[in-house]
């Protein structure tokens, strides 16, 4: 178990009238181990041989078997759905690979939001994350969240 196992019961969702740009998100680490890359490529269907096949992984120039793009958008997920409560909404996730993270590392999820707006009856915020590992930055990412809005709704 690691620190973002614990005490990760349903929290209520977060307003948007409680979120600030420069606010943080909990950090999120999960421990990489070659069961759990294996797993996620069979849970996902992503045979493609880099995710199980440690001999392909080398020769394409991988130290091993890595973790694999799925892995990152439930990853990115995770954390901000962990951060944002049940009712919010991922409107929009952006992520770039930049570096493998593999089995005996540990990639961890950080994160801030950068803007908040108002468009078309949505109450969207803006984050800016980062999954590192051991080695420095590996999938610099981008996501937007719709939050409920207590001063959008309607009068009864």
């Amino acid at each position: 178990m690691n620190s973002s196992d614990a005490g990760s019961a349903a929290r209520p969702t977060l307003r948007f009238d409680d979120v600030s740009v420069g606010d943080s998100l909990p950090a999120v680490s999960i421990e990489v181990t070659y069961k759990r890359i294996c797993m996620n490529a069979a849970s996902t269907w992503d045979w493609f041989p880099g995710h199980h096949n440690p001999e392909y992984a080398q020769s394409q120039g991988q130290r091993t078997i890595y973790l694999s793009t799925l892995f990152f958008h439930g990853f990115i997920d995770r954390g901000v759905n962990e951060w944002a409560g049940p009712d919010a909404l991922i409107r929009r996730r952006k992520i770039s690979m930049v570096r493998s993270i593999y089995p005996g590392q540990t990639a961890n999820l950080s994160g801030k939001v950068v803007g908040k707006r108002q468009v078309g009856g949505r109450s969207l915020v803006d984050l800016e994350l980062l999954v590192s590992s051991e080695d420095g930055p590996c999938v610099p990412s981008e996501a937007t969240v719709q939050l409920t809005d207590d001063s959008a709704a309607a009068p009864t």
